[in-house]
């Protein structure tokens, strides 16, 4: 991380804390000077020194929906990292140690956007660490799944809810807004019969037309009667299909009333 120009005298935790800059690249990183055991309290973040801000920036810490604190001090020096050592619990202040604890010469580190919904300077995270994240801009360009496991602060949790509901809306939205297709035009029907024997009536003296007539005539005969057969095959398969199921229901009521009987005069017999 680039080095913040300090406003307050150093060190300010030298009890607790090391810091190391590096004045080529302007990078710093800081080191605990003490054992912690895991979720114990490395330190305090008191107002005073800390301070209330209204707005995000580079050096604030995100403690509630809107409210944003400045560390002024040396504990500003935490560098992210998608693998933690450390979790700054906003709701009472404090910065505990991770779920392996503290040893003297551990980095010191917590995830951004633990704490962090939107911030003001994305970066490209250089953890390292098998799961390493990429670029950091803030819980709200995160996934569900991109934060799970992580100790999350309470405003995160619920700007997080907040947001699934919205997307959900959203959705909702424009699938009812989406333009409804509509039916295909059916296709064109065919001229009706009257019609097409009024307009073939006008020439009937053609020798052509009276030929194509009567191959017509002959057509409509021949669908006539096979609309007729299918009809009659209709019913006829129907009725067949009711006297069969009425024969299954005649012999599957037989065969328990035989069953039961041939149990009676078994212990009919038995006496």
């Amino acid at each position: 991380m680039a080095n913040p120009k300090p406003h307050w005298q150093q060190p300010s935790h030298p009890d607790i804390q090391e810091v190391i800059f590096n004045e080529e690249d302007s990078t710093y990183k800081s080191l605990s000077r003490v054992a912690v055991a895991p979720f114990g309290v490395y330190a305090n973040l008191i107002i005073p020194p800390c301070t209330i801000e209204e707005r995000p920036t580079y050096a604030t810490c995100q403690i509630g929906r809107d409210q944003h604190i400045s560390l002024n001090s040396d504990l500003l020096y935490m560098n992210h990292s998608c693998e933690p050592s450390l979790i700054i619990d906003v709701d009472n202040l404090q910065i505990l140690a991770g779920p392996k604890g503290l040893r003297p010469g551990d980095e010191l580190t917590f995830f951004y956007p633990s704490t962090e919904w939107e911030m003001a300077q994305p970066f490209d995270c250089s953890c390292g660490t098998p799961s390493c994240h990429g670029q950091i801009s803030g819980a709200k360009d995160m996934t569900s799944s991109q934060l799970e496991g992580y100790w999350l602060s309470g405003h995160i949790r619920e700007l997080k809810k907040d947001q699934k509901e919205q997307d959900e809306k959203d959705s909702q939205s424009s699938t009812s807004n989406t333009t409804t297709l509509s039916p295909p035009s059916p296709p064109p029907e065919h001229p009706d019969r009257p019609i097409l024997r009024a307009s073939i009536s006008l020439d009937a003296k053609d020798p052509t037309v009276q030929a194509l007539q009567e191959a017509l005539d002959h057509a409509e005969k021949v669908v006539d009667a096979a609309r007729t057969a299918l009809v009659s095959y209709m019913d006829v398969s129907r009725s067949v299909a009711e006297e069969d199921d009425g024969k299954g229901d005649r012999v599957k009521h037989r065969g328990t009333f035989g069953q039961g009987g041939g149990s009676l005069r078994r212990a009919a017999d038995a006496k």
